[in-house]
């Protein structure tokens, strides 16, 4: 049912993101448009725009304070990005007509969490800094679009056929656990937790274990 059908966004953190506590209980475009304020409203106003009555940032869906919450979190993102209608690609430091290699050059592709962002999703749409589609490019599914992929490709090594359809699984592990070996995360212990659902298997989530 389209009712229940919800769009996630993918991004970098910047800054002051909007918390949980911080949202709770409000209405998101009446907010101030400050920090990160800004871009989950803009987030917001896409999905809602695309015809989505629902909408899932990682900055302010999951409470954080909760650490039952977090583990389950952490081991459900693969999933919740793959049942996501539409999986929305922000790409901050991409300027309006940007031509192609500007996604490949974005600091989005150098972070650990955006692997699963990426692979997971049926669909995925990236947007510029002001929020229009990269390249102009207005195919339904950016998985369908050839150039947008093969920049992909060139950027992580990974094969476009693999982006487009990938299948979670220890086959291929060491292959996979690469594709991650140059990114980077704020926390040691999130190279690991980032990759959780990509060869498919749940990890105990421990933010003090470090490596």
């Amino acid at each position: 049912m389209m009712y229940f059908r919800y769009a996630m966004l993918s991004h970098r953190w910047e800054g002051e993101e909007p918390l949980l506590q911080d949202i709770r209980d409000k209405v998101v475009y009446e907010l101030d448009p400050v920090g990160g304020i800004t871009k989950l409203q803009s987030f917001c106003k896409t999905a809602r725009d695309a015809g989505y009555r629902w909408a899932w940032s990682d900055t302010c869906c999951i409470d954080k304070s909760n650490n039952v919450e977090l583990q389950e979190s952490v081991n459900s993102m693969f999933v919740w990005y793959h049942h996501s209608a539409l999986t929305v690609v922000y790409l901050l430091d991409v300027p309006p007509s940007s031509k192609s290699g500007a996604l490949a050059k974005s600091a989005w592709n150098t972070r650990g969490w955006t692997v699963q962002e990426f692979l997971s999703p049926k669909v995925i749409l990236f947007y510029q800094k002001d929020w229009t589609l990269y390249l102009d490019d207005r195919t339904p599914n950016h998985k369908e679009s050839i150039a947008i992929m093969q920049e992909l490709e060139d950027v992580t090594g990974i094969d476009r056929r693999a982006i487009v359809a990938f299948c979670p699984g220890m086959r291929g592990a060491r292959e996979k656990l690469q594709w991650a070996s140059t990114r980077v995360t704020t926390l040691q212990e999130d190279i690991a937790y980032s990759l959780s659902g990509v060869p498919g298997v749940r990890l105990r989530v421990d933010y003090g274990e470090k490596k």
